[in-house]
C-alpha cells in the first residue's frame, strides 16, 4: 500500500528496508520525501541488482543513487562474484574493502551428477528430448531448468508450453506477485517443470524435485553448486544433467575441480534428437518473436 509505506516514510525512520522498485515509487511520486541525510546505502543481492539485461532494475537503482548524497558508505553483498561485480571494484572511486568468504563447497552423495555434450545449435532438441523423456517415463516428477538469461527463460517456457509440457517460468524480469504465483504453482504440483534464471530462485526450498536440468553450463562453479543443489535435498536422491557444447569443456574442467568429482556422460540416442530438429527450431522462432 503506498498510502500506508508513504505515511510511515514521512515519520522519517532511522531504517528503510525496501525493493529498488518501491523504493523508487516513492521518490518519483513524492516531492517530500527524500534520502539526502542518508549515511549508509546497502545492496543485498548486488548481483542481481546490476544484472545487465533486467532494465527495471538499473533504472530504479538510478532513481535512488541520484537522490541519495555522494558522501555515504555503500555495502554491497553477494553470495556470487560475478564479473559485474569485479568490474564494478576496479572502476570503484575510492578503493574499496572487499571480503571474500571461504567456504567448503561440496554436492551431496545422493547427487548423481551428468553433463550431455551437444553441438550449440541442437541444444534446444536435446532439452526438448529430456523433457519428453523424463514426462514419459516419471510423469510424477518435479524438474528445473536453469536458464542465463531472461529471455532464454520467457522463450523456452513458451517453447515447453507449445509441446504441452506442464512448465512455469521464473526471471527476475517477472513482477514480484507474478513469480510468487509460478512459484506456488510449481510448489503445489499444477506445474511439474519450472524454468529458471539464476537470480530469481534463489534462496528457493523446494524439497521434492528429481531432475535440474542446466540448459547452459553455468560460468562459475557455485552457480552450478547452487542450482544442482535444488534437488537431492533432505536425503531424498536427484539428479543434475548439464548441457555442455563445445564451448563450454573448460568450465565443466572447473566445475569438477571445484567440487572434486567428475561428471559421468548421460547419453541419449542422438537420432530421435535429430528428427525433432526442424520442428524445435521453427518453435523457438516463433516464441521469439512474439516473446
Amino acid at each position: 500500500d503506498m498510502v500506508a509505506q508513504a505515511l510511515e516514510l514521512s515519520r522519517r525512520p532511522h531504517v528503510v528496508i525496501a525493493t529498488p522498485g518501491r523504493l523508487a515509487d516513492h521518490l518519483r511520486s513524492s516531492s517530500t520525501f527524500s534520502l539526502k541525510k542518508l549515511k549508509f546505502l546497502v545492496l543485498d543481492e548486488a548481483d542481481r541488482l546490476l544484472e545487465q539485461g533486467c532494465a527495471d532494475f538499473t533504472a530504479d537503482l538510478e532513481v535512488i543513487l541520484e537522490a541519495v548524497p555522494a558522501r555515504r558508505q555503500t555495502l554491497l553483498f553477494s553470495a556470487t562474484l560475478t564479473g559485474t561485480l569485479t568490474e564494478l571494484r576496479a572502476l570503484a572511486a575510492n578503493s574499496p574493502f572487499f571480503w571474500e568468504a571461504e567456504s567448503e563447497v561440496r554436492t551431496v552423495e545422493q547427487l548423481d551428477q551428468r553433463y550431455l555434450l551437444v553441438p550449440e545449435a541442437l541444444k534446444d532438441s536435446y532439452l526438448v528430448h529430456l523433457v519428453q523423456n523424463f514426462q514419459d517415463e516419471q510423469p510424477d516428477w518435479a524438474i528445473i531448468i536453469f536458464t542465463k538469461t531472461c529471455k532464454d527463460c520467457q522463450v523456452l517456457n513458451m517453447m515447453l508450453r507449445k509441446y504441452k509440457f506442464p512448465s512455469v517460468a521464473l526471471h527476475s524480469m517477472m513482477k514480484q506477485k507474478q513469480r510468487f504465483a509460478a512459484l506456488a504453482k510449481f510448489k503445489s504440483s499444477i506445474f511439474k517443470i519450472l524454468i529458471a534464471t539464476d537470480v530469481a530462485a534463489r534462496g528457493l526450498d523446494i524439497p521434492a524435485v528429481q531432475v535440474v536440468i542446466n540448459h547452459n553450463t553455468p560460468g562459475l562453479p557455485k552457480i552450478y553448486i547452487h542450482r544442482v543443489g535444488r534437488t537431492a535435498r533432505a536425503g531424498r536422491k536427484g539428479m543434475a544433467i548439464t548441457l555442455v557444447t563445445q564451448y563450454d569443456i573448460h568450465l565443466v574442467h572447473a566445475i569438477e575441480e571445484e567440487i572434486k568429482l567428475k561428471l559421468k556422460e548421460f547419453s541419449v540416442e542422438e537420432q530421435l534428437v535429430l528428427d525433432i530438429l526442424t520442428q524445435v527450431n521453427v518453435t523457438r522462432r516463433e516464441c521469439e518473436i512474439v516473446s
